[in-house]
């Protein structure tokens, strides 16, 4: 007697655990997904500074082989980060190095590249360049700045 009536209040329970299981299950795999994605968003951030990366360095170096004419790299000397002013420069290399960034940087553009050339001593100029890019769903953009001094 006291058997069944034991039998009879455990009715529901393999359901119940069964359900139970299922949630935690579940909240593993969504876990598990919220973890791919940010694993794939960084991913693709490294990705994109990365590419900034080659494309400042490949300025850089265009200007250690033309040093002659250096000074004519000097792109949007002033302003904020991202958001540069001043004189936009002309050399063929520069507006050509500013397409390609565009093309392979989301959100880049010529007002968000700068090519800043000083002199700190005599004979020796310090470049640096900034590429700046924004993901589409983005609110802040992201930079890679890189210094470089060239002997002349």
């Amino acid at each position: 007697m006291k058997k069944k009536s034991l039998m009879k209040s455990q009715k529901g329970s393999a359901l119940l655990e069964a359900m139970v299981a299922i949630l935690v299950f579940s909240f593993g795999i969504l876990g598990l997904l919220g973890l791919q994605a940010v694993s794939i968003k960084n991913s693709i951030d490294a990705k994109y500074r990365s590419d900034a990366s080659y494309i400042a360095n490949q300025i850089i170096a265009q200007m250690w082989v033309d040093r002659s004419n250096i000074d004519s790299y000097a792109h949007l000397q002033a302003g904020a980060v991202c958001a540069y002013t001043g004189t936009a420069s002309t050399n063929a290399n520069v507006t050509g190095w500013i397409s390609q960034a565009s093309s392979q940087l989301p959100g880049a553009a010529s007002a968000k590249t700068q090519i800043l050339v000083t002199t700190p001593v005599a004979g020796i100029r310090q470049v640096k360049v900034t590429v700046c890019w924004q993901g589409p769903q983005e609110t802040t953009p992201h930079n890679f700045a890189t210094t470089a001094q060239i002997n002349q």
